[in-house]
C-alpha cells in the first residue's frame, strides 16, 4: 500500500510536494479504509487543467520505479528540473516514498543532482509513533571525493553479509545507480527486508500511462480462470456488443502464411532455444503472442464474440474500437486491485471510454467492500465527481501557482457537506484545478477569417 509520496523540483514540482492516501476523520464509506499499522484509503482521483501537474505524480512515481528496477538513471531526473527557477539545475531532485510492504512500512528516499545520487536512504519507518530504523544510508556530496555507504547492524553482523557492502562500494555502484537495485539478487536472508521493499517497486507499484498496453494479456486470459470470467462479464455487461472474449490458436505458418516464412523461421528458432519464452508480436491495434506449445510454435491471438441477427461474429482487436480496447486494458489492474495489494497508478483515466462506463467501473470498485489493492488515477472527467463514489480526502485537485509550481490539495479541506454537487461546485471554479478560460471574444479570431 502507499502512504506517501514526496516529490522537490521534478517536473513541474519546485517545492517540496506530498501526496498521501491517509484518510480524514469522515465517516462516511468505512470499507474505503484499510486496516494494519497505519489506515489508507484504497481509492484517489486527482484532477487539474491541462499541464497543472496532475500527471506529473504518476510520471515520477513510474520513472522511480523504472529507475529502481532497470538501475539506470532515466534521463528526466536530470533535464526535467523545475523550468521556471533559472538555477533548478544546479538543485536538488527528491523524491521520497513511504509504504507497506508484507505488514512492514518503509521509507525510501534519494536525491539527485545534475545526474548524481547525492543521498539515498531505506528505513523501516516508524509512522511517526517511533524513530524509523535506517536499513541503509548513502552519500556523496559533490564536493566529496569518496562514497559513503552504511548498512544496518544485522547485516554488518553476519559474516558472509557484511562483506556485500564494501564490495558494492569499492566495486559496483556507480555515481548513477540506485543502492537498492543491487538488493535483488541477495540470498542472504539478512537482506530480505531490502529485497521485500525493491519489489515492492517493482511488482506492487503498478503505473498505467495513457499510451501503455498490458503485455501477455492474452496469456492471463487463457491461463487464469477467474481473470478470464471477470473479462468477459466486464465487456459483456457495459453493452460493448460483445458476448464472450477468447483466444484463437493458431500454427505460426499459418499466421504469417507464404509472404513471411523468415519470419516464422526466426521465432520458431528463438523460442525453440528458449521453450519457456513468450515471444510478443505487436501490431499498432493488438499483442499477439508466439510460444510453444507440444513441440509446436503458435500464435495466440484474442479475439471477440460479438451475437448478431444471424448468429455470431468473430472480431480482432484491432477490429474493435479505441473505447473497447481502451477497456480491455484496464481490466488487469480492476482485477489485480481487487485480488491483490498492489497500487494500480492510471494516467488519463477516461482516455478513449464512453463517460457513463468508466463511471460505472470506479463505481463498481468503490462499492466492493472485498478489494484490497488502491487505484489512483488522474482525470479530466468531471462526471466522477461524485460523493457517491467517493469521499472527500479521495479527490484531490493539483493546480499551478503564481510562479507556476504545481500544488496539490485535497478536497477535504473545503469541508463540503456530503450532499453538495462538488460536480457543479468544481465547474464553477469553487476548488480550484480547472483551466482559466478567459473572455474568448479578446481572441478576436474573426480578423483570420476576414484576412481570407
Amino acid at each position: 500500500m502507499l502512504i506517501r509520496f514526496l516529490v522537490k523540483n521534478l517536473f513541474s514540482f519546485k517545492e517540496l510536494t506530498e501526496f498521501n492516501m491517509l484518510p480524514g476523520r469522515f465517516n462516511r464509506m468505512p470499507y474505503h479504509i484499510y486496516k494494519g499499522e497505519v489506515e489508507l484509503l484504497k481509492l484517489n482521483a486527482m484532477y487539474g487543467a491541462n499541464g497543472a501537474g496532475k500527471s506529473n505524480l504518476i510520471k515520477s512515481l513510474a520513472l522511480l520505479s523504472t529507475f529502481l528496477e532497470t538501475g539506470k538513471l532515466p534521463i528526466e531526473f536530470y533535464v526535467e528540473t523545475f523550468k521556471f527557477d533559472i538555477e533548478s539545475r544546479t538543485k536538488d531532485v527528491y523524491l521520497g516514498v513511504e509504504f507497506i510492504k508484507d505488514e512492514t512500512p518503509y521509507y525510501y528516499g534519494i536525491t539527485f543532482n545534475q545526474g548524481i545520487v547525492i543521498e539515498e536512504e531505506l528505513q523501516i519507518s516508524g509512522l511517526g509513533k517511533t524513530d524509523d530504523y535506517t536499513l541503509f544510508f548513502r552519500s556523496d556530496k559533490l564536493e566529496k571525493k569518496e562514497l559513503e555507504l552504511s548498512f544496518s547492524k544485522e547485516v554488518m553482523d553476519d559474516k558472509e553479509a557484511s562483506i556485500f557492502p564494501l564490495f558494492l562500494k569499492n566495486e559496483v555502484l556507480e555515481r548513477n545507480q540506485p543502492t537498492l537495485f543491487h538488493m535483488a539478487s541477495r540470498k542472504n536472508k539478512v537482506f530480505d527486508p531490502f529485497k521485500k521493499a525493491l519489489q515492492w517497486f517493482t511488482h506492487d507499484l503498478v503505473p498505467v500511462m495513457p499510451d501503455a498496453r498490458p503485455t501477455g494479456l492474452t496469456i492471463h486470459l487463457e491461463e487464469d480462470a477467474g481473470f478470464y470470467q471477470f473479462a468477459t462479464n466486464v465487456m459483456h455487461a457495459f453493452n460493448t456488443g460483445i458476448k464472450s472474449v477468447e483466444v484463437d490458436t493458431i500454427p505460426i505458418e499459418d499466421f504469417f502464411g507464404e509472404d513471411d516464412k523468415q519470419q516464422a523461421e526466426r521465432i520458431s528458432a528463438e523460442l525453440r532455444a528458449n521453450p519457456d519464452k513468450i515471444r510478443p508480436f505487436l501490431t499498432a491495434q493488438e499483442e499477439i503472442l508466439f510460444v510453444l506449445r507440444k513441440n509446436k510454435v503458435v500464435a495466440k491471438r484474442l479475439y471477440f464474440l460479438h451475437d448478431t441477427d444471424g448468429g455470431e461474429a468473430k472480431f480482432t482487436a484491432a477490429e474493435e474500437s479505441d473505447g473497447t480496447r481502451r477497456l480491455l486494458d484496464y481490466l488487469p489492474a480492476f482485477y489485480a486491485a481487487i485480488k491483490a495489494k498492489q497500487v494500480y497508478l492510471i494516467d488519463e483515466i477516461e482516455r478513449s471510454i464512453h463517460p457513463l462506463l468508466i463511471k460505472e467501473l470506479i463505481n463498481k470498485f468503490s462499492h466492493d467492500v472485498h478489494t484490497q489493492g488502491q487505484l489512483i488515477f488522474s482525470t479530466h472527467e468531471s462526471n466522477l465527481l461524485d460523493q457517491d463514489i467517493f469521499r472527500p480526502d479521495e479527490i484531490w485537485f493539483a493546480e499551478k501557482n503564481k510562479e507556476g509550481a504545481t500544488e496539490v490539495y485535497a478536497l477535504s479541506e473545503f469541508k463540503e457537506h456530503h450532499t453538495i454537487d462538488i460536480r457543479k461546485g468544481y465547474l464553477n471554479g469553487r476548488y480550484g484545478g480547472i483551466p482559466f478560460l478567459g473572455n474568448l471574444k479578446d481572441l478576436n479570431w474573426e480578423k483570420y477569417a476576414e484576412a481570407h
